[in-house]
């Protein structure tokens, strides 16, 4: 549904909020906004001293670095155990409800104007 062509007032609340995410430049906003408050707070880990229990905290911008090369290891090794984990479209298909031929003259077909 495309609500540009809507009447705002005819929206929710909520979503007459978030019209401004519409717009590709707000967006853009956004994301530059995390950006720099990203880069502030790791501006600020210089700028304070620690109370460390493992040496290895004393590293200015520790713990943004290690949230990062995590997440990346995350992807990693999510991406590793695709191949094992992996099983084929069919796999459900005997058992499944999706697997089950429809008769041709109960589907209801609708043209797009593809």
């Amino acid at each position: 549904m495309d609500h540009k062509k809507e009447q705002p007032t005819k929206l929710p609340a909520l979503g007459r909020a978030f019209l401004w995410v519409d717009n590709k430049k707000s967006v853009e906003r956004l994301v530059y906004a995390l950006y720099a408050s990203c880069a502030l707070l790791f501006l600020a880990d210089f700028a304070y001293h620690k109370h460390v229990y493992v040496s290895v905290e004393n590293f200015p911008g520790f713990y943004a670095l290690y949230g990062f090369f995590m997440c990346a290891a995350l992807v990693v090794c999510a991406k590793a155990m695709r191949v094992f984990l992996k099983r084929e479209e069919t796999y459900y298909a005997p058992h499944d409800v999706e697997a089950e031929e429809y008769p041709q003259d109960q589907l209801e077909k609708i043209n797009h104007g593809d």
